[in-house]
């Protein structure tokens, strides 16, 4: 009888459990696969966590976006996005293998090799669970190979927009340049080369890093963040007036700082050319000191443009008050002087180029005024006092005019020598406006016989200049060479109360006339 129960009964009821059990085995290995799902995306969670917000270093497989001489974090969508999508494909993978090896190892322990229960009853368990594991781990791949597949789709679109956003921005901001009138960038006033776009200053005080080109791309679409985590602006629309950056000269001989408000507005050249001693620099003062008159009654607003400017006027203007003689300019190339013309859309940054009389006496010299490129109206000073014929005609018997007060180049090679140096430039004179100031209006009037007419009268003083100084070829060369030419008769001295001569405003007014 135990023969029976031992071989016979209890094997038929074992078979029978089994059988049952395939019927409840799926469900079990379900639940199982579904678990192992469960954990690997909630692993899988935690990892997005930690590469994508925390980035501690337990995180980190691929070596951080930032080389050591990036002055700047780079945009997530150029760069560290496909990093942080490499790290996840790499942690995701290692996490997956890790996770469904130590579930089969902790079946085999549980169920195999040290069961807690009878074999009997542990195996087929153990297989339902191999079989739930298997099942498991290839769902978890198909759905986590998914998220992936979404991620770096998600990541590929939004770095094609960055780019194409980068694009969009420099191509507006371009546009602007051009409507401002400079299509080739701003003018550096110390070194006269065009900079298509200045390098800024980190705004931070403690930082003070140089960054070559903020334009939208690499390192910021709207904002850009320096290495010290300070923001700057990378469009100069987004810089307001009370937020813009120092900008400097990107050339490497150069790298002075640019006037604060370049690229902001249209910019206007003027260089004055003329032999030494002729005036000009006194003529240069006049000029911005009519400006502040006429602001002052109710004309354009005008504001020096840089700390140098503004000192040099100031001493200018004492200059003007004391109706004294400003000394010789040094020969070094000279720094513009520069002031902000006018009011919100009307406002024009100009430069006024006072160049030391000596450098249009020698071509070497001249050809370092690069600026005269860039201008389409030109001042010429012409000092009378430098013609010979001005001294035969002197009245011996009016007051005397102080002959060491006279420029000692003669007109006309000034003029020729700075032309021939300007043409060498591809500057279009014939599309180019010349103003002729003939200077030291105040000297001439006690001289009947060498007054020139009235101030703004130009044919009055083409005929003047002609007829009276013998400088008929010269005025000639003007006409042939410059596509409209005008005459003014200037007085650069100011009264007791500051006000200009009133020759100086007419002069300005066409200067600065669009």
């Amino acid at each position: 009888m135990d023969d029976i129960v031992f071989f016979v009964l209890i094997p038929a009821a074992y078979l029978a459990l089994l059988l049952l059990y395939l019927f409840v085995a799926p469900v079990i290995a379900a639940l199982r696969g579904v678990a192992l799902v469960s954990q690997l995306l909630g692993r899988y969670c935690q990892l997005l966590n930690g590469v994508l917000r925390l980035r501690t270093d337990e995180f980190v497989t691929v070596p951080p976006y930032r080389p050591a001489d990036e002055l700047a974090h780079r945009n997530y969508f150029f760069g560290p996005a496909t990093r942080d999508l490499r790290q996840l494909l790499t942690q995701g993978r290692r996490l997956c293998v890790r996770t469904v090896t130590d579930a089969y190892r902790r079946v085999t322990t549980d169920q195999f090799t040290a069961p807690s229960m009878n074999r009997a009853f542990s195996i087929p368990y153990g297989l339902t669970l191999y079989l739930g594991l298997g099942v498991g781990a290839g769902a978890a791949a198909l759905v986590l190979g998914t998220l992936l597949a979404v991620q770096a789709l998600g990541v590929a679109l939004l770095a094609g927009g960055a780019r194409l956003t980068a694009l969009t921005l420099r191509a507006v901001d371009r546009t602007v340049m051009i409507l401002r009138g400079l299509p080739r960038g701003m003018l550096c006033p110390s070194c006269f080369e065009r900079v298509p776009y200045p390098a800024y200053d980190c705004p931070s005080a403690i930082c003070r890093r140089r960054h070559a080109d903020i334009r939208p791309g690499t390192f910021g679409l709207f904002r850009r963040r320096c290495a010290c985590d300070e923001r700057v602006p990378t469009l100069l629309m987004l810089m307001s007036r009370n937020a813009r950056l120092s900008g400097y000269c990107v050339y490497e001989h150069c790298g002075e700082p640019m006037n604060p408000d370049a690229g902001h507005m249209p910019e206007v050249i003027l260089p004055l050319i003329g032999g030494r001693a002729a005036g000009k620099t006194q003529l240069m003062a006049a000029m911005v000191k009519s400006l502040e008159n006429s602001a002052e009654n109710g004309g354009p607003a005008i504001r020096l443009a840089d700390p140098e400017s503004t000192t040099n006027q100031r001493v200018l203007n004492e200059v003007l008050e004391l109706q004294g003689h400003t000394r010789p300019t040094q020969k070094t190339l000279p720094r513009a002087h520069s002031f902000v013309l006018g009011s919100g859309r009307a406002e024009r940054l100009v430069h006024v180029f006072d160049t030391a009389g000596e450098r249009f006496v020698s071509r070497e010299e001249t050809d370092a005024l690069r600026y005269a490129r860039e201008a389409r109206t030109f001042v010429f000073v012409l000092d009378p006092m430098a013609v010979d014929a001005f001294w035969t005609r002197l009245d011996p018997q009016g007051p005397k005019v102080d002959r060491t007060l006279a420029s000692t180049v003669d007109p006309e090679d000034v003029f020729s020598r700075s032309v021939q140096t300007i043409h060498t430039m591809d500057t279009r004179l014939d599309k180019a406006r010349l103003a002729v100031a003939v200077s030291k209006r105040d000297l001439l009037t006690g001289q009947p016989t060498l007054l020139a007419p009235q101030p703004d009268d130009s044919d009055a003083l083409r005929t003047w200049l002609s007829e009276q100084l013998g400088l008929r070829n010269l005025v000639k060369t003007m006409d042939l060479q410059f596509g409209e030419v005008r005459f003014f008769c200037t007085g650069a001295v100011a009264n007791e109360t500051g006000q200009v001569d009133p020759s100086i405003g007419v002069f300005v007014e066409w200067c600065l006339r669009e």
